[in-house]
């Protein structure tokens, strides 16, 4: 499925799901049988009604795997990433326009500033909005966005088990193996100082660190209503 163009038109990136869901609907058909229009249309036609009881349908029935299954019963109701860059690039600038409305609002300022500031890094950098956060991606993901509160935007980082300061606070990631490891509360644009931007640096040297090393944590990002580790996306 190609896209006309690998950004969208506030300038964010292609996120990294996409191309794996396109990986995955190639070789569904090779894997059981069937493209995914026509395991959608079979499920429609003599499946149950609702997603639950479709998944359970599919693995038992038909054999499929809890990941394939997920994601055929959600394909059926029109939900989840389908693999279409467009769409998700369309999606991208929405997510971030609806995360920082209503409430939220004030903090634009604080996220555009800290978006600028995790771009300038180099043109490496990714930026790929989900639905509740704003990742920032190297090889792997290195940080977040998330607007926490209406007056408060926690800025997540993957630092592993770094020793740092007490304002760096721990998520518990590390122990859970996730991508981010700690965060920063940003409350106004003083909050981004020197050792704000000396931390989201060591981040992205981190993470090109980590090429070399050994397999990333997870980070489960939400894009549509799919969360990517359904399909091992992360």
């Amino acid at each position: 499925m190609p896209s006309s163009s690998s950004r969208s038109k506030a300038g964010y990136d292609l996120h990294p799901s996409v191309l794996m869901a396109q990986k995955t609907l190639a070789g569904l058909k090779q894997k059981t049988g069937r493209s995914l229009q026509e395991w959608i249309l079979l499920v429609r036609q003599k499946g149950p009604e609702d997603e639950k009881q479709r998944r359970a349908w599919l693995k038992a029935k038909h054999g499929l795997g809890t990941n394939y299954a997920s994601w055929i019963a959600e394909q059926s109701f029109g939900k989840g990433n389908d693999g279409n860059p467009d769409s998700y690039l369309q999606a991208a600038d929405r997510y971030v326009e609806e995360m920082f409305s209503g409430s939220k609002t004030a903090l634009r300022p604080i996220y555009n500033e800290l978006l600028k500031l995790g771009r300038s890094f180099g043109p490496d950098v990714k930026v790929c909005p989900c639905q509740t956060m704003v990742p920032f991606y190297r090889n792997h993901v290195f940080a977040q966005i998330k607007p926490s509160t209406r007056d408060r935007i926690d800025l997540g980082l993957a630092l592993k088990d770094t020793k740092v300061p007490k304002r760096l606070i721990d998520t518990g990631g590390f122990a859970k193996k996730d991508r981010i490891t700690h965060r920063i509360e940003i409350s106004s644009l003083h909050d981004i100082d020197e050792e704000v931007k000396r931390w989201l640096k060591k981040a992205y040297d981190m993470d090109a660190e980590a090429r070399r090393g050994n397999p990333p944590a997870k980070r489960t990002c939400v894009i549509s209503s799919v969360r990517n580790s359904r399909l091992g996306l992360s």
